[in-house]
């Protein structure tokens, strides 16, 4: 028989079984119960977020950072609904937490009562797996499972509601020993026969391109992939999701592709004739218009998820399982190939993809008015942090200049919102990344437009000893959506234009939210700041890097074109020597 107890003091104790030892949140009437014993536990610290949103994306950038899985809390109604954006993000980034959310007395739900949503149903598309919990003795239990189904398989979101009368009730305490969940058997282990199956394509192929996506990072697969880097002589591309799977500076490393990618990256998959595929999905960001993506390639697709395989194109060895162990595998029967004599040759393909690399590599134009080029800033950012700094941002042209220019050097560097696109991402994401790894720098490279939507975050950061830094890269603009009206509307800047020369005075705001405030407006001033931010630790430091609003992302493949069309300037295409 178990410790009695009520459903909240349960709930709790649940969480300090699964080995919860942070958890973002905000109090309301429905979770109320459960804040009471959460006074209580020793194991348990609770950060009070100043949104639920920041709450979500603090957990997610949680997990990431740790490799565990994040834990946000949040009440009924308006606390679940502002949910929903972190859940979302989170299952397009799969990225594994847990929320958990108070509801309205059981027999209240459905009548439209204060602060009820049905936040089950509304979460159902967008994660992994919901519970809606009525009776008390079942709170352990979908816990543990909600922990479990997180964080194995594809990582992802698992929302779990508790009514109100399940909190208060009387329960008996006990934690499942063993978890049974029918139906729900990721396949970890790879196919032997596929595998060899994809190594004889490997060694035949004249063309070949590693393809590597955000599940590399989540599976913590850099070291072997590194080694089957160097074992076959493969030039590699790391998408959005995957930078830092593969140090920047590694010889073989094409960079990002896609519709901000390098021309090397989007060139050499265009003209591959094997795509080796790790991890990835073949988002519409990196294939540009799909029927005319990589036409020659045939296509090896190593994924933990089935239903990726075969979802947006065809594939010839499909391969389901863990990506570290697929890697391992796979390099496992490419040595014993090459024991036997066979390897692929690979020179000439390599010595091409490489000849782009120096030609085109990222630039970007200098103003006649000398003022500072964003780029820049994120370049100087990257060269002058140490290896292992966590850099997190927001969405937008900032992102993508992180992405080309921050030189990433070890995995789980990157934190950032791929598939959604989550602009606010930033700032919360940087807070619970720093939670996570308070002896790392952390830094918020963000946009003008995401840090208006969650820079209330930086009081949770300041009160809570949170010392993380932003690169504010201010413009004046939502930079990403006036670059499109510059290209495809005709310079007609509809409510793109911030109106912000210092409004708000972002210095004055972070010194208001009892952070240090800095300015930057020249490019002879751009190491000292950064090195003047570095030494200021009891507090989160935000830097004001005031920028030209004209600054553009090249090289830029247009939405709906063929990555073919890529451009690296306005109207300026890389020229292809003839043959290639």
């Amino acid at each position: 028989m178990g410790e009695q107890m009520t459903g909240a003091q349960s709930l709790v104790r649940s969480l300090e079984h699964a080995g919860v030892t942070d958890l973002f949140g905000i109090p309301g009437g429905s979770i109320l119960p459960a804040y009471d014993p959460l006074m209580d536990s020793k194991q348990v610290r609770h950060i009070l977020c100043r949104h639920e949103q920041g709450a979500g994306h603090a957990a997610q950038g949680y997990a990431v950072a740790s490799g565990r899985v994040g834990a946000c809390i949040a009440t009924s109604g308006p606390g679940a609904t502002n949910l929903v954006t972190p859940i979302a993000d989170a299952h397009m980034d799969s990225v594994p937490i847990v929320a958990i959310t108070g509801q309205v007395n059981s027999s209240a739900v459905g009548t439209d009562a204060f602060q009820e949503a049905d936040i089950r149903g509304i979460t159902m598309p967008i994660s992994k797996h919901s519970y809606l919990i009525t009776d008390p003795r079942q709170i352990p239990r979908a816990i543990a499972e909600a922990f479990h189904i997180a964080s194995t398989g594809r990582p992802g979101p698992v929302l779990v509601d508790i009514t109100k009368d399940a909190l208060n009730a009387q329960t008996e305490f006990e934690w499942p020993e063993t978890l049974d969940l029918p139906g729900y058997r990721p396949v970890t282990k790879p196919h032997a026969k596929q595998v060899r199956e994809a190594a004889r394509y490997i060694l035949e192929a004249s063309r070949p391109v590693l393809y590597v996506g955000g599940g590399v990072i989540r599976a913590r697969a850099a070291a072997e992939l590194a080694q089957l880097v160097e074992l076959t002589g493969i030039p590699v591309v790391t998408t959005l999701m995957a930078r830092g799977a593969l140090p920047d500076a590694h010889p073989l490393h094409l960079g990002m592709p896609g519709m901000h990618g390098t021309v090397a990256a989007v060139g050499a998959m265009q003209r591959s004739d094997l795509l080796i595929t790790l991890a990835a999905r073949f988002d519409d960001r990196v294939t540009g218009r799909l029927s005319s993506f990589a036409p020659d390639a045939k296509i090896i697709h190593a994924d933990i998820d089935p239903a990726e395989i075969g979802k947006n194109r065809e594939v010839d060895v499909p391969i389901v399982g863990d990506i570290r162990e697929v890697i391992t595998e796979l390099l496992s029967v490419l040595k014993a190939e090459r024991e036997n004599g066979n390897f692929g040759n690979y020179g000439e393909w390599v010595q091409q993809v490489l000849g782009w690399k120096g030609k085109y590599p990222i630039g970007w134009e200098e103003f006649a008015d000398g003022s500072l080029a964003p780029q820049y800033v994120i370049q100087r950012l990257g060269e002058l942090s140490d290896d292992d700094t966590i850099f997190t941002s927001g969405v937008g042209q900032h992102q993508m200049w992180g992405a080309m220019l921050l030189n990433f050097k070890q995995q789980g560097t990157w934190i950032n919102s791929g598939g959604l696109g989550t602009m606010g991402f930033g700032v919360p994401s940087a807070m619970g990344a720093k939670v996570a790894q308070p002896g790392r720098t952390v830094w918020a490279v963000d946009g003008d437009g995401c840090f208006q939507m969650t820079n209330q975050e930086l009081v949770t950061c300041a009160i809570n000893e949170i010392p993380i830094k932003v690169a504010l890269i201010n413009n004046s603009s939502l930079g990403m959506v006036r670059q499109w009206q510059t290209l495809f509307y005709n310079e007609r800047y509809s409510n793109t234009d911030l109106h912000s020369y210092r409004i708000p005075d972002f210095v004055k705001l972070a010194e208001a939210y009892g952070c240090h405030g800095l300015r930057c407006e020249s490019a002879a001033d751009v190491d000292k700041t950064i090195k003047l931010a570095q030494t200021l630790n009891d507090a989160p430091v935000v830097i004001d890097f005031v920028v030209h609003k004209d600054a553009m992302v090249w090289p830029m493949v247009a939405a709906g074109t063929s990555n073919d069309d890529i451009k690296i300037a306005r109207g300026l295409a890389p020229e292809f020597e003839a043959g290639e």
